[in-house]
This record gives C-alpha cells, structure tokens and sequence, in this order.
C-alpha cells in the first residue's frame, strides 16, 4: 500500500516517535495479523478432519469456509467509520474479542450451522488487524519510515501462512482441530489485551469526518470508470490465490497429487514461504523500476500474467509438478497486490484510503464466491470414499477461476488501450487547435 494511501487512513505520521515504537505499537499489531492470517488459511490443514468429523460435502466445506471471507468483507467500509472515529487501538482490541468469541464457537460446533457461525465471527473479529496496524504505524511513525514499518505488517501475515501448514498440522496431531481453536482463542484474548494495554495513545489517531462525506467519497470512487479494469483484474487475480490457498491447495495436495497429511503440510509450508517472498519482493520491485522509469501498472500486467500461466499449471498438473506449480502459484500470486499501490493515484490522496478500502471489500466478496462456488463445482463429481474428492471435479473448479481470471486480465489491458488511446487523440487534437 503507498504511503499516500496509508496518509490517508489518518494522521500525518510527522511527529517524533515516542522511545520504542516498534515495541509498543508495532509489534502488537502485528502479532495481531499473524493470528489474522493464520485464522484464515488454517482449514487448508484441518479441511480432511472437518469432512469426516461432520460427513461434510466440498460445497459445504467451501461455505464453511469461505464465510470467514464473506464477514470480512462485509465489514471493510465500516471499519473506516470506526479506524478515524475511534482509533486503530480500541478499534482492533474490540474487534479481537469477536474472533475470539468465534474461535471458541468453532472448537465447541456441534454441526455445520455453529461451525459458519464461528468461523464468519472470526472473520469479521480479525477483518480490522491489517487496516489498524497501517493505521498506527501513519499515526506513530514519520513518513520516512511508513513504507519499511507497512512491509513488516505484511511479513507478519506472512509468518500468520506459515504457521497455518507444518505447525498446525503437528499440534493437530498431538492434541485434535478442537483444541488447537481453544489455544487460538486464547491467543486472540492476549492479543486483544496486548493491544489495549500497551499501545499507548496518542493526539491524531482519531478524525471526526462526518459520516455522509465519508460516503460521498466512497461512491466518488465506485463512479470512476478508471477505477475498474484494474480493480476487476485484481480482485479476480487476489481471490483466487486466497480461496486456493486458504482451503483448496490442501485438498488437491492429498486427492490429485496423492500426498499423505504430513506431506500436505510441507507443501503448504513451501507455498506460504513463496506467498511471503513475493509480498516483499513485488513491493520492492515495483519502487524499483518506478525509479528507473517503467510504471508499477507494467510490472502488475507482467507478474499477473505469468500467475496466469501457474494458474494453468496447477488445473492441468499432478503430482511430478504439484510443488513447481504451487510455489510460483504463491509467489506471482501476490503481484496482484500492486493493485492497492497503482489505483489511488487516480484519486486525490484524501481518498486513496477509500479507494483500497473498495478494492478490499471487492476482493474478499469475490474470494468468498470463488471458494464456496469451487467446492459446489467439485461436488458434481462424487467420489464413495467419505471426506475425498475427484481429481476431476478440481480440474473444472480451478479451470472455471482460470478462465474468470484470463478473462479479467484481457478486458483490463483492452480498457486501458482504449484510455491510451482516447488520451492520445485529445492530445494530438489539442496539438492542432493550439497550433
């Protein structure tokens, strides 16, 4: 996210930084994301366990799962409401206090109606952990430094992926799914309390805009034609690695590459490891590049088509290139996160927190779609075997993302053609009427 868009969420970020800010503000924000993230891509691990505990379908499992995606997103434009009303700290510790609720919900579910339950509490109970901590780093932080404090938010998420494959699945086996969801409601409460206690406050953490402009601004947004080719082509690229590697990656490790649980885990370790590389990487490239003259919108288009390729990879693919495929499905996945980067520089910077607070909500609404509409399509292939699913029914599932993704990806660079073009027109127009 550019630090326009992060000066946007709030403050000024000018002000000397109180001694130790890392410690007191940062890092328990980011402990916060951590559980975020590993909230959200834990069922990927736990999803054969949940099948045979409950005799559930794909379909089900995906609408289990993906409910957290629903709350979330669902959730995204009121948390800027309350973000510049009453700040990133009580914000995100009242928050926590749901995803905990919804956690101990989860492990004590009896059916699928209190797992969706506590799993879209959850969701919306951690929805705010990235958004809070962008938020006090504007607030706690010079500007000079937004950017390397905003990239260690997003390597917390990271390390959230990577507890979620090999150590999830090692405490599952000591213990069961159940108890591993107590522990993290129990890390949720001592986050939640971390939060509240120790990140002191501090003057220009909360705004005042009135609500009726803050909406006006937001609609602003959704008007400008400008504004959705690239949105579509982001959203379409960024849930679909999310729903994949949230839920469906697991699955399609264990019935179409054949790997037993541990190896499960250990490709999911090796994808979260990418994912996590590729955060930092295409942040850092694009400033790159930027400098030397080629636009982050090149790099967006380059990195989101070889996603595409793996994309192709992974529906054709087997066991000889399960972890190729998964590993730059990961890495050039998080391409797509340019998006936030790219799209508030067509709006003034009182609104690029809007902007990307739009394109978030799309891009959880649509993960949500994408993961329960996958295990609806994989269903119609029926396998006897409890808790298994067709290598088949994947093939059409991750084919029918593919051709959505392909498909938002071509009318992005046909739109932008078009833009190219008409400006150039006007251009050469204004040339002639001048001369």
């Amino acid at each position: 996210m550019p630090d326009d868009a992060v000066r946007a969420l709030g403050g000024r970020g000018a002000a000397p930084p109180e001694p130790n800010p890392v410690a007191r503000v940062l890092l328990p924000f980011a402990g916060a994301y951590v559980l975020s993230y590993l909230y959200r891509s834990v069922n990927a691990v736990i999803a054969s366990d949940l099948s045979m505990d409950f005799g559930l379908s794909a379909a089900q499992l995906g609408l289990l799962t993906s409910s957290y995606l629903l709350a979330f997103a669902a959730f995204q434009l009121p948390l800027g409401v309350l973000l510049d009303r009453f700040g990133p700290r009580r914000t995100d510790a009242s928050l926590l206090l749901v995803a905990a609720l919804g956690g101990l919900v989860f492990a004590l579910a009896g059916g699928l109606p209190s797992l969706i339950v506590g799993r879209a509490l959850i969701g919306l109970g951690v929805s705010g952990c990235l958004m809070s901590g962008i938020k006090a780093n504007v607030v706690w932080f010079p500007i000079s430094r937004l950017a390397a404090m905003n990239g260690w938010m997003f390597f917390a998420g990271g390390v959230g992926l990577m507890l979620a494959t090999l150590p999830v699945e090692a405490a599952v086996r000591l213990t069961d799914w159940r108890t591993v969801f107590v522990a993290l409601c129990l890390m949720t409460l001592a986050a939640s309390a971390l939060i509240l206690l120790a990140v002191p406050r501090r003057e220009g953490e909360t705004l005042h805009e009135p609500l009726q402009a803050q909406l006006s601004g937001l609609w602003r947004v959704f008007r400008d034609r400008g504004f959705w080719p690239l949105a579509l082509c982001s959203t379409a690229m960024q849930s679909t690695q999310m729903a994949m590697q949230g839920l469906w990656a697991g699955p399609w490790l264990r019935d179409v590459a054949g790997f037993d649980r541990q190896g499960v885990a250990s490709n999911l370790l090796l994808m979260a490891l990418a994912t996590t590389a590729g955060f930092l990487f295409w942040a850092n490239f694009a400033t790159w590049v930027a400098r030397r003259g080629i636009a982050s919108f090149r790099v967006f288009i380059s990195g989101t088509g070889v996603f595409l390729l793996f994309q192709f990879l992974v529906t054709i693919g087997g066991r000889d290139t399960a972890l190729a495929s998964w590993i730059g499905y990961g890495f050039f996945g998080t391409a797509a996160s340019l998006g936030y980067a790219i799209l508030p520089h067509r709006f003034p910077v009182g609104l690029a927190g809007r902007v990307n607070t739009a394109l978030n909500s799309m891009v959880f609404a649509w993960a949500f779609v994408v993961q329960w509409a996958m295990g609806a399509i994989i269903d119609l292939w029926p396998l006897p075997a409890a808790g298994y699913y067709s290598p088949l029914g994947y093939r059409v599932g991750f084919g029918t993302a593919l051709a959505i993704a392909l498909c938002a990806w071509l009318w992005m660079l046909v739109q932008m053609q078009r833009t190219h073009a008409c400006a150039a027109v006007r251009d050469k127009q204004g040339k002639g009427r001048s001369s």
